[in-house]
């Protein structure tokens, strides 16, 4: 069974840093592009950043320069590194594979779970 599973998120205060995690199980995604995307409460799904099977990524403009995506394609994990966060940021963030190096969800055949990631004023 393939499970995607996401860690690392909380509350933090404007301006702090978190790292999110996300562990994936039953297959490898070596070859599969990685996406965040996050959504808060009353909004719809939205896009925050990519990485494709070899290191490159791409992010929504509202993040960009603030979040950072990694992977560990030995490890099946990847990584999204958020600094000077902002209340605007609060959102449950979803990981997710897809074969297709995308911004949209609706190419993600994998998703996760979510994590809460609420950030104070």
């Amino acid at each position: 069974q393939v499970q995607l599973e996401e860690s690392g998120g909380g509350l933090v205060q404007a301006g702090g840093s978190l790292r999110l995690s996300c562990a994936a199980s039953g297959r490898a995604f070596s070859s599969y592009a990685r996406g965040w995307f996050r959504q808060a409460p009353g909004k719809e799904r939205e896009f925050v950043g990519a990485i494709s099977w070899n290191g490159g990524s791409t992010y929504a403009d509202s993040v960009k320069g603030r979040f950072s995506i990694s992977r560990d394609n030995a490890k099946n994990t990847v990584s999204l590194q958020m600094n000077s966060l902002k209340p605007e940021d609060t959102a449950v963030y979803y990981c997710a594979a897809s074969q297709y190096y995308s911004t949209l969800s609706s190419r993600y055949d994998y998703w996760g779970r979510g994590t809460q990631v609420t950030v104070s004023s």
